[in-house]
């Protein structure tokens, strides 16, 4: 599964990078998740792991996430892996030409090659309502990031 979505935030490049490498911070700024635990504390660079419980589907999913990629203030990519399959965000934040605001742009894609057959099979059945579920929370996270960036804008 690939998703590929942006919004423009009325806030700069770094306001946009605090609010989304403020990991200890992420449960609330994003209205989707319920807690973090940080598991290796220190700044947000490669290698920083973490546990993000989200509500997806109606049930609580908790997930190991780490940060692959940092290059302040443009671009960062983070993986997770859960019963083979492996997943990766990037985020990448791109200026506005006229210097108002910038693109906040997120690309997600799983890859199932290491799953056991009964989880490839259930992804390939559920996954356009899985596809639906993981591009709405994907719009509000950007959603919510852009408001707290533009919040500490004012």
């Amino acid at each position: 599964m690939q998703a590929d979505l942006s919004r423009h935030v009325a806030a700069g490049p770094d306001e946009v990078w605090a609010v989304l490498t403020d990991i200890p911070s992420a449960h609330r700024t994003l209205s989707g998740v319920l807690a973090v635990e940080i598991l290796t504390p220190g700044p947000y660079q490669p290698g920083l792991r973490w546990r993000e419980t989200r509500r997806m589907f109606g049930v609580k999913s908790t997930e190991e996430m780490m940060v692959l990629t940092a290059e302040p203030p443009h671009s960062t990519a983070i993986v997770s892996e859960n019963g083979g399959t492996e997943y990766k965000t990037v985020f990448t934040v791109t200026p506005d030409p006229d210097g108002a605001g910038s693109t906040l742009r997120m690309r997600f894609g799983s890859h199932t090659a290491h799953a056991p057959a009964i989880s490839r099979v259930v992804m390939a059945l559920m996954g356009g309502l899985a596809e639906r579920a993981t591009r709405k929370a994907m719009e509000q996270d950007l959603a919510d990031i852009a408001a707290e960036a533009e919040r500490r804008t004012d």
